[in-house]
């Protein structure tokens, strides 16, 4: 059982007390100690990579069907858990509200039962032959280690996706936990103590923890999520060892209304794009592209929309709980001020609420006359802010949404068949929705364009990150073949340059 009061790591199927100094976890609602949170040494680290690679060494044989019925007594484990303990204290951690929590672990299981029959279905190719008497065919093999970087905001959610796929083809699995959700990914390590002995594990700390393990020669694979800038340097950090990585690293969505949009429904879609988790998505709407025709009624809507929503603790009754750090609210206030002084107009919000002074609380903040000219549209917010934007016609909010660094996903509102097509097909961005915003699916690929990442976590995709191809030509009946060493003299030419008899 876990003691969060006590620094420890996890190596399957135990924690590990750690040897290094504990952090404090701090409350970001209280501000108040929730526990400790461990440092792994150097030595703890190429000690449990010894333990994961060795157990990797077995579990590699294990045929198909028997390692996919692993995994789907893992996933039985997981829907009968109670995880009540483990959602609060994901709260406590990072503010998340409660609901959000423990639905976040509830959405845990099927992603392992996925990837358990889509690796028993899909591990190679037979091809056409390009010789008679020749079977020719691809397969695919585990590459080892894989890393996974973890972020705050679904730290038990987004270590599941790749995780699984990694299991899945064969791979052992060390997990680096963001700092701020340590003590609930620990927690939830716990139903993984029947995998066999050593082949996960979850070592805490910071950056130097994450670079370590990148870096180390027994790891050949890592996947990210987190900000660009830390995300290039994983990217470049793996890629200069060879290491495939599938890199998520955020972006400003954006949400255009048409002219045929149902507003009553924009509007209530709007809040849940920009609001959810206090904006700590990385798929948030930041930006709000609204046509000139529909812009004030729809502002109108959304303000009302917005104004429903309550501020507080993620424990107590409230859908906006607060940011994670004081750090992330600074940033959040910065990028507001600047959109002011720019001519930005506030609807609601901007400010800390008056009755939440203690802790990182921000109010669901819209901002209207907002232009190019300010870094909210540049940059990533990560809070409960969304800059309006009011645009001409449907073609200028599609040139608004592209004209962005970034490019993970992209929603639009319509009503219209023309502009829902031409939307997915102009917008760029890897996930584009359509009248609903922010949803995945574990068969279809989860990843962005531009500096949003490279790769992808679901689907069939999601799988080959964490496995390589082999090609196979297998003649059965070994002759020796016309274009074997040595040429017949009849394929040269001779001195004049004539084809020799």
């Amino acid at each position: 059982m876990l003691d969060i009061q006590k620094p420890c790591y996890f190596v399957t199927p135990r924690f590990v007390g750690a040897a290094g100094a504990g952090q404090p976890v701090i409350d970001p609602a209280t501000l108040q100690a929730v526990g400790t949170r461990a440092q792994v040494t150097a030595a703890e680290i190429d000690a449990a990579l010894a333990q994961v690679t060795a157990a990797q060494a077995e579990w590699k044989h294990i045929d198909a069907k028997s390692r996919a019925k692993v995994l789907h007594t893992l996933a039985n484990r997981i829907d009968a858990a109670d995880f009540t303990d483990c959602a609060i204290l994901m709260s406590r951690e990072m503010g998340k509200p409660y609901p959000e929590a423990i639905g976040e672990i509830a959405n845990c299981a099927p992603i392992f039962r996925y990837f358990a029959e889509m690796a028993r279905d899909e591990a190679g190719k037979v091809a056409g032959t390009t010789q008679l008497g020749s079977l020719q065919f691809a397969k695919y093999e585990p590459l080892g280690v894989s890393v996974h970087i973890m972020p705050f905001n679904f730290p038990i959610l987004l270590m599941c996706w790749t995780v699984a796929a990694s299991l899945a083809a064969g791979n052992g699995c060390v997990v680096k936990p963001a700092e701020a959700t340590t003590l609930c990914t620990l927690e939830f390590m716990q139903v993984f103590a029947d995998l066999p002995e050593g082949l996960i594990a979850c070592l805490p700390g910071g950056a130097e923890v994450g670079k370590a393990l990148v870096d180390s020669p027994r790891t050949h694979a890592v996947a990210f999520t987190g900000s660009v800038a830390a995300g290039q340097a994983v990217a470049a950090a793996a890629g200069a060892r060879m290491k495939p990585a599938v890199i998520e690293a955020g972006g400003s969505d954006p949400m255009i209304i048409t002219a045929h949009a149902p507003l009553d429904i924009a509007a209530a879609g709007a809040v849940t794009g920009a609001f959810h988790m206090s904006g700590q998505v990385c798929t948030s709407t930041e930006r709000l592209y609204v046509v000139d025709s529909v812009h004030d009624e729809f502002v109108a809507a959304f303000k009302a929309e917005t104004a429903r929503l309550r501020v507080g603790n993620g424990l107590d009754t409230s859908e906006i709980g607060p940011l994670v750090s004081k750090a992330a609210r600074d940033k959040v206030e910065r990028l507001v001020a600047d959109a002011v002084a720019k001519g930005a107009r506030v609807v609601c919000g901007g400010r800390i609420p008056p009755d939440h002074q203690t802790g990182w609380f921000y109010e669901p903040t819209i901002l209207t006359e907002c232009t190019a000219e300010m870094d909210l549209l540049h940059q990533e917010c990560f809070g409960p802010v969304v800059a309006i934007v009011k645009v001409p016609d449907f073609e200028a909010a599609i040139a608004g949404a592209n004209a962005s660094d970034f490019g993970l996903g992209a929603c639009v509102f319509t009503t219209s068949l023309e502009e829902a097509h031409a939307a997915h097909e102009q917008l760029e961005a890897g996930m584009v929705w359509i009248n609903n915003p922010m949803i995945d699916n574990d068969a279809l690929p989860f990843g962005g364009w531009k500096n949003s990442g490279i790769g992808r976590e679901l689907g069939r995709m999601g799988l080959d990150t964490f496995r390589r191809s082999k090609m196979v030509i297998l003649d059965h009946k070994p002759i020796r073949h016309d274009w074997w060493y040595p040429y017949p003299d009849d394929w040269f030419l001779d001195a004049g340059g004539r084809k020799m008899s």
